[in-house]
């Protein structure tokens, strides 16, 4: 018999639909994590409080409030990860999700895999934060020494330049995290580049030259259609 784990991912679903509730909530206990779920947005934001959850996986249509303007009340004060599921597919929809400080953005309906790989990347790379900054990254045959900025592909050093090099790095400290066009472009050129997607397509390019073995079909950068890049993250 499956042993449960002594410290088990904590995660709070606030989702209105009970059946898409106790879908997600089963699916997450079969991993060994303990759910705590919560039907509108107002019980949720108590329950972060109260519970301290590793995890919030939220819907956005929820019957007293918009999801957005929970996530943006959330990260005033709190910085645990969000994974937000919903029914709202167009590309402004997502972006300004993750902008409001989402950490990952699933379209329903979305698969059982998938959503515990999200759920997977989510609770590693905030656990590895409070357990102190990432100084290596290693994802397949890409190396990354964040201490030395050096850079390695298939065992051998990769040049880049300083701002490939802060567009990698960046992309690194949000592996398997979905990062919008103006999040880069903020982070790698400032906040007066946030408009100027054509700087991020050119380097983002020259990084697939040099990282992937075959740029046109890339592993490692990924592209997330009309919202941003997403570094894959190690599992």
């Amino acid at each position: 018999m499956k042993q449960p784990p002594e410290n088990p991912v904590r995660v709070l679903i606030v989702e209105d639909d009970t059946q898409i509730r106790r879908f997600v909530s089963t699916a997450l206990e079969t991993e060994g994590m303990e759910v705590h779920e919560a039907s509108t947005g107002r019980q949720g934001l108590t329950d972060v409080g109260r519970l301290k959850p590793d995890l919030l996986i939220l819907d956005l249509g929820l019957p007293d409030m918009d999801g957005v303007d929970l996530v943006r009340q959330l990260r005033e004060k709190n910085a645990v990860p969000v994974i937000v599921l919903s029914a709202r597919s167009l590309e402004a929809s997502k972006i300004a999700t993750l902008d409001a400080g989402a950490d990952d953005y699933l379209t329903k309906p979305f698969s059982v895999g998938e959503l515990l790989a999200r759920v997977r990347a989510a609770t590693r790379r905030a656990r590895g934060l409070t357990g102190g900054e990432r100084r290596e990254f290693t994802l397949g045959e890409l190396s990354v020494d964040l201490a030395k900025h050096r850079v390695s592909h298939a065992g051998k050093e990769v040049h880049l330049t300083p701002i490939e090099y802060r567009l990698l790095e960046a992309l690194v400290h949000n592996a398997g995290r979905v990062m919008t066009h103006q999040q880069l472009l903020r982070e790698v050129w400032g906040a007066q580049h946030t408009e100027d997607n054509h700087y991020l397509r050119i380097y983002m390019a020259q990084l697939r030259h040099k990282l992937e073995r075959d740029p046109a079909r890339p592993r490692f950068l990924l592209t997330e259609t009309g919202v941003g890049y997403r570094l894959a993250d190690p599992d």
